[in-house]
């Protein structure tokens, strides 16, 4: 896979695509100033990855998210994860094609030792493709769809989702609130796929396909299952209504997968 030049651009002059579809021209920008800034005076990093709607090419501006996972060369001390909070902080008060930036942070030990090879190395291999540095998804063969893997990249989702719950309820305003139901919503939707059969095929991608892939399943919980992906892209019901819907369907998840 093409990877950006330490400038933040390939050597076309183009941000690489993924699946050979070049990126939205609203967000070229942003990537190369997020690889700018990312990597400037800082050899905390060992590569830089897109995933989520940007990366396949159907985000909306000023709408949706942009989701990079960052691999750093070491574990990261509690000094580095300020650096780059502070980092992401500034890239997203200064794109407003974005209404949020998202890191998700791991280290090369991590994603490379053996026990990681169904959570890291799914992950990197499946959703992500690298802007910058060190392509480690080409140390993976692609991944059979499976339980095990839906399991070890979602199994955490009950403690996940009870502490959306109990943030929400301390949120300090109605957008604080209304931000992490939306994260909540997200996670519990993807979640979903720890209750994927062996017999299904397709590894899904957007929300919409987890959802669908979730009706196959368990018709019976449609209506609760999309008010869910409705929050996920416009939350608007009441704190209190959101979190009892979001420890209600946690339970019976993990009744399920019991």
């Amino acid at each position: 896979m093409d990877r950006l030049h330490p400038s933040g651009i390939d050597a076309d002059g183009y941000i690489p695509t993924l699946s050979n579809v070049e990126v939205q021209p609203q967000f070229q920008d942003l990537l190369v100033d997020v690889c700018t800034t990312l990597t400037r005076s800082n050899p905390l990093l060992d590569g830089i990855y897109l995933y989520g709607s940007v990366a396949r090419g159907d985000a909306v501006p000023a709408v949706s998210d942009l989701d990079l996972t960052l691999i750093l060369q070491n574990p990261p001390a509690s000094q580095d994860l300020k650096i780059l909070e502070s980092k992401r902080r500034t890239l997203e008060s200064r794109h407003p094609e974005v209404t949020k930036i998202d890191f998700d942070i791991g280290s090369r030990a991590e994603v490379l030792a053996a026990d990681n090879r169904l959570s890291w190395g799914y992950w990197l291999k499946h959703h992500c493709r690298c802007l910058w540095g060190n392509d480690l998804s080409t140390r993976f063969d692609r991944f059979k769809p499976s339980r095990d893997i839906a399991i070890a990249v979602n199994g955490d989702f009950a403690s996940v989702l009870t502490r959306y719950a109990e943030l929400i309820e301390q949120a300090a305003t109605p957008m604080q609130s209304q931000r992490l139901q939306r994260e909540a919503s997200r996670k519990l939707i993807r979640s979903t796929q720890v209750l994927r059969s062996e017999q299904d095929l397709l590894w899904p991608q957007t929300l919409e396909e987890h959802v669908e892939l979730f009706f196959q399943h368990f018709p019976c919980m449609r209506v609760k299952i999309c008010f869910f992906l409705s929050q996920a892209r416009r939350p608007d019901a009441k704190p209190k209504e959101f979190t009892a819907q979001l420890r209600s369907f946690s339970h019976w998840m993990a009744s399920e997968t019991a």
